[in-house]
């Protein structure tokens, strides 16, 4: 910028000039925030005016603060992961009745095609006009919930987290890892009380229970989990504050002035037209599918029966 001879460049207010040993002045102003104990710490420097080894110190912090919040992430998406397996392989265990003994190889063959199936899926987002941009409907469930009446409970858990991994292959993250995250933990709360229901007594009539009572799960909790944790935390990794994040809801809906109305308005509606659409879906293909799948199952069975009866005969000659 220049400046008429003889005319009087002020000082910004609220800075500090720092004279860097050239020609020149420089006015440079940084926050620096943490927290320790939950106590909030705001300070303001000024990197120009600050020894190099300082300044490289605190940016050093900066970037260290910023590995720690990740590695708390990852360690959170876990142990998530570890406490919903383990409910599955509960369920599984006590809840349901019908499971055929399938050979390893045909559990986890079928299982990575659905799962296959529903990464594929995941990345054919539709926007709603009633949710901000990040917000955006696919029905990758549906092959997960074929999955889970088929298989079980576990195998719909797994096939949920491959079905993540395999979008992040082929597409990666836009939303910090946080979007696909959520879309895990949302969408086993949809799976897995629909399997849990419908293997405690297939039957048409308890899958459509089952997918009644996970869209009303996938409801509440998601709602609850986007305002507790999932939204602030979005705010968080991205840099941004939650306010903003509100404000692209406002832009939206007008109604939407606060994270409770975010959640209320965008949210909810969200979670139960997804659950409905899927719902609705996997009860017309699953009565279509299933004939196939049992009909297999049943050759199999008849193999190994075979296979066993073979065994016995040369084991008493």
């Amino acid at each position: 910028m220049k400046f008429p001879t003889g005319g009087k460049v002020r000082e910004p207010k609220g800075m500090i000039r720092c004279n860097s040993g050239t020609d020149s002045k420089v006015w440079m102003k940084e926050e620096i925030y943490f927290a320790p104990f939950g106590v909030e710490i705001r300070f303001q420097f000024y990197p120009s005016c600050l020894p190099v080894e300082l300044s490289t110190g605190i940016f050093l912090f900066q970037e260290e603060k910023q590995t720690m919040e990740t590695l708390k992430f990852v360690l959170v998406c876990a142990a998530v992961f570890a406490g919903i397996i383990l409910v599955a392989w509960l369920c599984e265990k006590r809840l349901t009745h019908d499971r055929k003994l399938f050979s390893s190889t045909h559990y986890i063959s079928y299982t990575a095609v659905f799962a296959s199936m529903a990464g594929v899926l995941m990345l054919i987002e539709l926007p709603l006009f009633f949710a901000p941009s990040f917000y955006k409907l696919d029905i990758s469930e549906l092959p997960i919930l074929i999955c889970t009446f088929y298989l079980g409970p576990v195998a719909g858990v797994v096939a949920e987290l491959v079905k993540v991994l395999v979008k992040l292959i082929i597409k990666g993250t836009t939303t910090a890892y946080v979007g696909d995250f959520a879309n895990f933990v949302v969408g086993c709360s949809f799976v897995l009380p629909a399997s849990i229901v419908y293997h405690a007594k297939p039957g048409k009539k308890s899958a459509l229970v089952g997918m009644a009572v996970g869209t009303l799960i996938m409801t509440v909790f998601g709602s609850a989990f986007n305002a507790i944790y999932l939204l602030p935390k979005f705010a968080e990794m991205f840099g941004m504050p939650l306010d903003a994040i509100v404000g692209m809801g406002t832009q939206v809906n007008a109604a939407i002035n606060s994270v409770s109305t975010l959640v209320l308005f965008a949210v909810v509606p969200f979670n139960l037209l997804k659950g409905v659409i899927v719902s609705a879906l996997t009860f017309l293909l699953y009565k279509r599918i299933s004939p196939i799948l049992h009909k297999n199952d049943e050759k199999m069975l008849k193999r190994r029966e075979k296979r066993a009866s073979a065994a016995d005969s040369s084991a008493k000659s």
